[in-house]
């Protein structure tokens, strides 16, 4: 099951290149060296733990180089790719229960395929409004890493009860991905909390986003809700970066770096929410 659930990655990971091309064709433009380097510098760390969601976030708003209604569009189509990169390594290399593992996957395309149907045709107020709220759960969500060590146990898979809430718990996680909140810090919370080894964490989060993302990227690409040139710069900056902190760098002492990233979260959420502010004062 898991050399079929590789290959299906696979498969995934070449149809979604070759669909997002022929879905480009005649827009393709070169991403400039900041598009890039904002892939290369979010994907690296991603791979180390911290997630990129958030922190892309914080830099297009605060750069104001995505437009706020487009950003949940751009990291699910921009780092589909990069994500694919870092499924196949963590699933070679993880033992996880096969059951588990596909199971908790599929929830969270099923929650992203539903959840990206419905903020593709958001207004940019909603947009920011939802974006703003869920930065902060997502800032809490890192400062409750940061202040608690939380152990989990030793198992490489759930069962009963504990399976289900899993399951129920990656489909809610996939809908709030489209929304262009990470699935990596809740998800390694969740499944430690059901006492399972938090390094098994790493192939469900990474497969759950390798198969959810290019789901919503149907629906964003579509309805036009996404940044092309932005998005590009994710993937050409992204991929390479994945391998480089998986394969040479492995891990880095990352504890202040988290409590930075918290700050501008938080700083974001607060810029988000008083966009939306405007916006509504405004219609």
């Amino acid at each position: 099951m898991k050399t079929a659930l590789v290959a299906s990655l696979a498969a995934l990971s070449v149809a979604f290149a070759v669909w997002w091309y022929r879905a480009g064709r005649g827009k393709w433009t070169r991403p400039g060296l900041l598009h890039v380097a904002i892939g290369a510098v979010t994907n690296f760390f991603d791979t180390l733990g911290i997630g990129s969601f958030a922190t892309t976030t914080s830099i297009y708003k605060l750069g104001g180089w995505v437009a706020d209604e487009n950003i949940p569009g751009t990291l699910n189509v921009g780092d589909a790719i990069p994500t694919f990169a870092e499924a196949f390594i963590f699933i070679a290399i993880v033992d996880v229960d096969i059951t588990t593992l596909t199971t908790m996957i599929g929830a969270s395309v099923l929650g992203a395929w539903l959840g990206a149907g419905v903020v593709a045709h958001w207004p940019r107020r909603r947009i920011q409004f939802g974006m703003g709220l869920l930065l902060v759960v997502a800032a809490g969500i890192i400062t409750f890493r940061q202040l608690t060590t939380v152990q989990g146990g030793e198992a490489l898979g759930l069962t009963g009860a504990a399976l289900a809430i899993g399951v129920a718990g990656n489909f809610v996680l996939g809908a709030l991905m489209t929304l262009g909140i990470g699935l990596f810090a809740p998800c390694m919370i969740l499944v430690s909390l059901l006492g399972m080894n938090p390094r098994g964490a790493f192939p469900i989060m990474m497969g759950s986003c390798a198969f959810l993302m290019p789901a919503a990227s149907v629906r964003f690409v579509r309805s036009g809700r996404y940044d092309l040139r932005a998005a590009l710069g994710l993937t050409v900056g992204g991929t390479p970066a994945v391998l480089v902190a998986a394969y040479l760098v492995k891990s880095l002492p990352l504890a202040a770096l988290q409590w930075l990233v918290v700050a501008v979260v938080v700083y974001t959420a607060a810029a988000m929410l008083r966009s939306a502010a405007r916006e509504r004062k405004g219609a």
